[in-house]
């Protein structure tokens, strides 16, 4: 049963395990997660922390060695095709680098309108993606050229638009900014912030980097070595962080300019 309570997305004592050349590599050990309708969570730490396992369990593209995930209070199927058709709808993902993760072959309003394609969304395609170019500050003309004539943040800007254009409830954000430019970092976190509170999105960043996460995020998980050290409200977080980890990441990290 669900309520008005229940988290829209919970992974419940996940764990992942891996063979490498010293034996088994346990990359996460017993990480809880919930997110519930409109909530902003921020996933960091270190390089080997987890952090893309973590966000390819979310993502339905890799299987846990132990827990679940639950999704609008049942456990998501993989095999399922209608609720994995629902899941895909729902649950949309953006990359670390929009070079590597737009089909250079492909004209940019190909790419917007794919997933429109791939989940059946019903409606004037054309439209929908001139609408969701318009949303993201770029022009609707430019549904005719390819992804190599723009620069990094507007390739992101495409990869945003993409992602958004089936209207989901959660979008699950990997390092978005890290490729790019400062002074493009705050544009795009500046985009981002104001698509979740026009979209009411739920959103999910995974990031090394606390400055952009403090930016964005009002709860925050931090890993280290597959295991949560730190979890709770960001701003308690950032002011009285209680774990060594954490505190050496913040003392690390420079401030984003304004």
């Amino acid at each position: 049963m669900t309520g008005p309570d229940t988290p829209i997305f919970e992974a419940r004592g996940l764990a992942k395990e891996f063979a490498g050349r010293q034996g088994r590599v346990r990359a996460l050990r017993g990480v809880d997660v919930a997110l519930h309708q409109g909530q902003s969570l921020g996933i960091v730490g270190e390089s080997g922390a987890g952090k893309s396992t973590i966000l390819n369990i979310l993502l339905g593209i890799e299987l846990p060695t132990a827990g679940t995930i639950m999704f609008h209070g049942e456990a998501l199927d993989t095999g399922s095709r209608a609720q994995m058709a629902r899941f895909r709808r729902e649950v949309q993902a953006v990359f670390q680098d929009p070079k590597t993760s737009l089909d250079p072959r492909m004209r940019v309003g190909s790419i917007v309108a794919e997933p429109l394609r791939s989940l059946r969304i019903p409606g004037d395609h054309a439209v929908q993606v001139r609408d969701m170019l318009t949303a993201v500050g770029l022009d609707p003309a430019v549904v005719s050229r390819y992804p190599s004539e723009f620069s990094g943040g507007q390739r992101q800007r495409i990869a945003i638009a993409r992602a958004l254009a089936p209207s989901p409830r959660v979008l699950i954000a990997d390092e978005p900014v890290s490729a790019l430019d400062v002074s493009v970092r705050v544009q795009i976190l500046d985009l981002l912030e104001t698509l979740k509170t026009q979209r009411g999105l739920t959103l999910v960043l995974v990031s090394h980097d606390l400055a952009v996460v403090g930016r964005l995020c009002d709860q925050i998980i931090v890993l280290r070595a597959g295991r949560v050290v730190e979890s709770g409200a960001t701003r308690a977080i950032f002011s009285d962080p209680r774990s060594p980890y954490t505190r050496k990441l913040l003392d690390s990290v420079p401030s984003l300019p304004v």
